[in-house]
């Protein structure tokens, strides 16, 4: 059987990631990043999705992106905006998505798997430049260049399935393949339980997408 590598961050995105890569017939490996992020909740989510949608495995490396700060998400000093902004916001993470999936394409070419998924997004995808087309393009070259296996012709595909979706059109796909949400966590300042927020941007997203999808939120926010 064929194998994929799927990035799993625990997010609404990549679940529904996750299911369509399994629809496609893939040996499915999931990588989790424990980068120094706010909180935990959402690692703990991945490991759920990935448990209940029965990949062959699921792994999380260890990085510290926190070191080099510059981010609401790993910087406990900057505050999480509650506001609707302009701009790249304070959530970005400098280069975050460039750094998994140069560690996905290590993995998958270990693997000799023959994709690598991600769920970005370039429609609703909060200013962040590393969710963009032309980003993936460039990775995708640079990964043809950088690897045995793109060197000798059978290189992983970058998958993006995401790429030009509405959240809501993501949740109803999702929602089609079973994609259990409610193990999901989104939100940026999740509580210890992994409880969301409802003010960020990232749970405005997601809670506007249900509705635009016409479905039953199944998010638990804190009171």
């Amino acid at each position: 059987m064929k194998k994929a590598v799927v990035l799993l961050s625990g997010g609404l995105d990549s679940a529904t990631c996750l299911a369509l890569a399994l629809k496609a017939g893939y040996q499915v490996h999931t990588l989790a990043f424990d980068y120094g992020q706010r909180h935990r909740a959402e690692l703990l989510a991945a490991e759920r999705v990935a448990q209940e949608q029965g990949v062959a495995s699921h792994r999380i490396i260890r990085l510290d992106l926190g070191a080099i700060g510059g981010s609401a998400l790993t910087d406990s000093s900057l505050a999480v905006p509650e506001e609707e902004g302009e701009g790249i916001p304070i959530t970005y993470v400098p280069a975050r998505n460039t750094v998994f999936l140069s560690l996905a394409l290590g993995l998958a070419e270990v693997l000799d798997a023959a994709a690598i998924y991600i769920g970005i997004n370039a429609v609703d995808y909060s200013g962040y430049p590393d969710c963009r087309p032309a980003f993936i393009d460039a990775f995708r070259e640079m990964a043809a260049l950088a690897t045995r296996a793109g060197v000798e012709g059978h290189g992983p595909m970058i998958e993006t399935p995401l790429l030009t979706l509405s959240k809501a059109d993501i949740i109803a796909t999702g929602a089609k393949l079973g994609v259990d949400y409610s193990l999901t966590v989104s939100c940026y300042q999740a509580d210890d339980e992994g409880r969301a927020c409802g003010r960020c941007d990232s749970c405005r997203l997601r809670r506007a997408g249900f509705d635009d999808a016409g479905l039953t939120d199944p998010t638990r926010y804190a009171p």
